[in-house]
């Protein structure tokens, strides 16, 4: 939908482009030229090695272990400290100084352990996860700290005067106790801790097996499609499904191939599946998805289960249309090769979109530069929240890989509000999936008096600046560097007192809203007509564990609800990585679209560019982190209670051609 919008502008105005392209001398804003400049290659110097993100123990991967063992030393004086502390706002407190304390470590190695290129720090941070997070599940029940806490619940008096940020974090608190089963007997927690620890192993397991390539004989595929794929000796290595290429066959061996069967990923998933179920029974749930959705806007798999099914009743005629229409495309493009694949969609769907507005990506891209859609990510923050980005060179050791940018947050009362790491471009061994990782969150620190400025890293997969031209980005690459640009100021601005519910820490089915609302502005022609420029002449445009196995699921499902077939001895679930930050809840983007639709309509779609609704979106919205009930956060941007036919309906109407229409008429 959003592509469609932008590249239809383009079309209708490419010809006046093409006439002026030569008058015009291009310049970027500090920000703009700091990402349009091809990175140089840093020198050794004699400057001393800050460590990565600043911390000094990091400028080696021995340093994690120093990190880690300062960690449980602090842990462990705060653990006294609280146990011993009379009920009050202390208590509060010091739960969020200990757990600052171990996520300012695990956060940052849970990032480094998937993105660093030198083994010996993934190394080094794979074992301070695991380490940590053994450490946390034993403190999730530990009697004597969960009591501390209860005695301040049960102190009515001394609750009542807690501000209602402090009181729902002391409630958050207790139902991370509950969930990992603190009112069970001795036994039984230990057998819990247990199970939560063989759940962060399994869950490690699966999340890098899930990213590895397939390799095949060369000898297996024709010889004209090797370039293709990366080649490692007599064989060809596939990382993906390299499903933007325009060669059916290129397409179908990529699928088949990537998504063959691995019999250790399958056993892993299964133990994975089983481990869940086991830990919700232990801590009395019906089902893993009951315990995950608790929290949630949704609540219940009840409510999901009827929000999705309602949505493909509706939908169904729709999906019919358009595999209708590729196959078409298909049949126009190639005769002999009719049938619609799986592996179709996602290229034709780009191809339906180009023909219908009459659209090359040559006239689309050389205009979305990556510094010129920095420089547009700036103009709109800082006309919707007075933010401005700026770029800063990291110190030595600060960074992982030399192609890394610094951007500096800076609101123009405020002051600085944090700082986001972007490690944009493709490099071997980092994963093909772009994300947002949570560094450190924001706190009020109550031991100085400061508050501690968020850190977060986005992390994509552009390709390169050339020698000739910088990064040039595709539709689908500008929505994604737009979305992860959301969690981003989420973080930033989610300026919360307490580091538990900062910025993304909040239900899953609310924290992609801020995202995927970006990608409404990313697709508004009034927002782009701001930063689109040729990047040489400057030219502007106006559940349960079943006795079956995951494969016969996924076959069951696509059958009924995909209407494409199966292709045999492939397994898509071994690939899909969300299973582990998602497990239950990937209708989560889905829920948040909703909601993001709907704010989008009310809020932003006559003037997408409008202060007064861009502070009333940061104060209703994104300042809150986790701190206030998610439906609530919604309610007050909106001015009602949305029901679940109301988010149906809302994705529903994305796909009326009326709305589209208003969107892409108005050149004024």
């Amino acid at each position: 939908m959003s592509a469609s919008k932008r590249l239809l502008y383009i079309a209708n105005h490419r010809v006046f482009w093409t006439s002026i392209w030569r008058r015009k001398v291009t310049t970027w804003s500090p920000v703009g030229a700091a990402f349009n400049a091809k990175p140089l290659r840093r020198l050794e110097s004699f400057d001393k090695n800050v460590g990565l993100f600043g911390v000094p123990e990091l400028n080696s991967p021995a340093g994690f272990e120093v990190a880690t063992k300062k960690a449980l030393k602090d842990t462990q004086e705060l653990l006294d400290k609280v146990c011993s502390s009379p009920p009050g706002v202390v208590t509060v407190e010091s739960f969020d100084q200990l757990s600052d304390g171990l996520c300012k470590v695990a956060d940052l190695a849970d990032f480094v352990k998937v993105a660093h290129p030198d083994p010996s720090f993934r190394d080094a941070a794979e074992k301070t996860c695991i380490e940590i997070g053994t450490v946390v599940e034993k403190l999730n029940t530990n009697v004597d700290l969960c009591r501390s806490l209860k005695n301040l619940l049960d102190e009515k008096k001394v609750l009542d005067q807690l501000d209602p940020e402090t009181r729902k974090v002391a409630e958050l608190f207790m139902f991370d106790f509950e969930i990992s089963g603190i009112h069970l007997d001795e036994k039984q927690r230990k057998e819990a801790v247990k199970l939560h620890v063989q759940l962060l192993d399994l869950s490690n397991k699966f999340l890098m097996g899930s990213h590895l390539p397939n390799r095949i004989a060369k000898s297996a595929i024709p010889e004209h499609i090797h370039r293709h794929f990366a080649t490692e000796g007599s064989y060809v290595q596939i990382g993906g499904l390299h499903a933007e290429s325009s060669d059916d066959l290129v397409r179908e061996i990529a699928y088949r191939i990537f998504l063959y069967p691995n019999a250790d990923m399958m056993d892993c998933l299964d133990d994975l599946l089983k481990c869940r179920n086991k830990l919700a029974k232990l801590v009395g749930y019906e089902s893993y998805a009951h315990r995950a959705l608790q929290g949630t806007m949704a609540k219940t798999p009840e409510t999901v289960m009827k929000f999705l099914q309602s949505l493909t009743d509706k939908l169904s005629d729709r999906t019919a249309i358009d595999f209708e229409m590729m196959k078409d495309m298909k049949t126009k493009l190639n005769p002999h090769n009719v049938e619609l694949m799986p592996w179709d969609p996602p290229y034709f769907s780009g191809v339906l979109r180009a023909e219908r507005y009459n659209i090359e990506p040559s006239l689309y891209s050389p205009f979305f530069s990556l510094g010129s859609c920095m420089e547009g990510l700036n103009n709109l923050f800082t006309q919707l929240y007075g933010v401005s980005l700026n770029s800063e060179h990291p110190s030595a050791g600060e960074v992982w890989n030399e192609d890394v940018h610094k951007l500096v947050v800076v609101h123009e009362t405020e002051g600085l509000l944090g700082y986001i790491y972007c490690d944009f471009f493709q490099r071997a061994d980092k994963p093909h999936q772009d994300c947002h990782f949570t560094i450190r969150g924001g706190r009020q620190c109550q031991e100085s008096g400061q508050y501690q400025l968020p850190v977060v890293v986005l992390m994509l997969s552009l390709p390169h600046p050339t020698k000739s031209a910088p990064t040039l980005l595709t539709p689908g690459m500008m929505e994604n560097l737009f979305h992860e640009m959301g969690h981003a100021m989420h973080s930033m601005l989610g300026r919360t007192r307490y580091q538990h519910i900062t910025g993304t820490r909040c239900s899953t089915d609310f924290a992609e809203v801020p995202s995927i609302l970006m990608e409404f502005f990313a697709a508004d022609y009034r927002v782009v007509n701001q930063f689109a420029r040729h990047y040489q002449t400057g030219q502007i445009y106006h559940g349960e564990p079943q006795n079956r196995s995951t494969t016969d699921i996924l076959k069951d499902t696509q059958q009924k609800f995909y209407g494409l077939p199966y292709i045999p001895n492939t397994a898509w679930q071994l690939r899909f990585g969300h299973l582990i930050g998602y497990g239950a809840k990937y209708y989560s983007y889905l829920m948040s679209r909703a909601v993001a639709s709907m704010v989008w309509k009310q809020c932003f779609v006559k003037d997408p560019l409008n202060r007064d609704m861009g502070e009333r979106y940061r104060r209703e919205m994104l300042a809150h982190g986790g701190g206030k009930e998610p439906m609530l956060m919604v309610e007050g941007m909106l001015q009602r209670r949305p029901s679940i036919d109301d988010f149906v309906e809302a994705l529903v109407s994305d796909l009326n051609p009326d709305f589209e229409t208003f969107i892409m008429d108005s050149t004024s």
